[in-house]
């Protein structure tokens, strides 16, 4: 099965501490690289986690918190001081567009490599990127400002050959695959074996979803329902629903409510408030309403597909 996973690179929340970076992860599917948020910091987490710099295709971010997006700015710079020539491609709600004209012409003149950015409408659920193999869907959130998560989703690949019956058949390489689109193959001696005895199902879709930041919403679940991973903000206990409430953010409870309400596979708790010294108590209260919830950590690399 092809490598589909996501390095954490930071997970902690506005106020800098020396337990956490600012938001950014990898999504690596399939041979390619895409960076969600880009909080300060980001390109020494890049680094440790020897995810290449030059990997990188493309940026998502989810809103214009200081914590989500200071850190883009210095991550082209370097792009260019590392000699890029591929286009990076932005995609942003639309207010970051002239922001980022303007730090390029201050800081980033004479570059090889173009900045494509792509306004990103937050109210919408819509796919804003596709290619052969996946899609990445906006989910609207519910912050002080626009907002939306990224739902990476593969598409649904061919079924399985059965090598057996290949070689049993002598089914020569070039009809390999006319039987994987569904052909029957029919014999020299005029026998028609059906397409279900040559092949075996393909491998199920994988999905993540990445949610940060937002108030607890209930009809969330509906929009990423089934997907294998969920990564959902968690910034505080439930003893501080009413303050999450009030600034727009959720508890672990309620990230594992929206988890156990859309029957994910895995959930990864993250955008912890600097208050916690140790976030023990966010995952006790997640498990409690959904088991197989986890806390995020910078160099986490979650399988996405296993363990569903």
């Amino acid at each position: 099965m092809e490598p589909f996973c996501v390095h954490i690179l930071g997970c902690g929340s506005a106020l800098p501490t020396t337990r956490h970076y600012a938001s950014s992860q990898v999504v690596e599917i399939r041979g390619k690289f895409f960076m969600i948020d880009c909080g300060e910091g980001t390109q020494i987490q890049l680094r440790r986690s020897r995810v290449g710099f030059t990997k990188i295709q493309a940026v998502f971010i989810s809103h214009l918190h200081g914590d989500h997006c200071f850190g883009l700015i210095g991550l082209i710079s370097t792009f260019g001081m590392l000699g890029r020539t591929g286009a990076l491609h932005v995609y942003a709600p639309a207010e970051l567009g002239p922001l980022l004209d303007a730090q390029m012409k201050l800081f980033c003149t004479g570059l090889e490599f173009d900045v494509v950015f792509h306004a990103v409408d937050t109210t919408r659920n819509q796919t804003i990127y596709e290619d052969r193999s996946l899609t990445v869907e906006t989910i609207p959130l519910d912050h002080r400002i626009a907002c939306c998560g990224f739902l990476f989703r593969e598409k649904p690949t061919l079924p399985h050959i059965r090598r057996d019956m290949i070689d049993c058949y002598d089914i020569p390489l070039s009809q390999i695959n006319n039987i994987k689109n569904g052909a029957d193959w029919v014999t020299v001696d005029g026998e028609t074996i059906p397409n279900s005895h040559l092949t075996t199902p393909a491998s199920p879709p994988r999905a993540y979803v990445y949610c940060s930041d937002t108030r607890y919403m209930p009809s969330l679940a509906e929009k990423v329902r089934g997907v294998d991973v969920l990564y959902h903000e968690a910034t505080y206990d439930s003893s501080c629903v009413a303050r999450a409430r009030l600034y727009y953010h959720s508890t672990a409870a309620q990230a594992a409510q929206v988890a156990r309400d859309a029957a994910v596979g895995k959930l990864i708790l993250g955008h912890f408030s600097a208050r916690y010294d140790q976030e023990e108590c966010l995952l006790q209260e997640a498990q409690a309403v959904f088991p197989n919830s986890l806390l995020a950590h910078e160099g986490l690399v979650v399988q996405v597909g296993q363990g569903k």
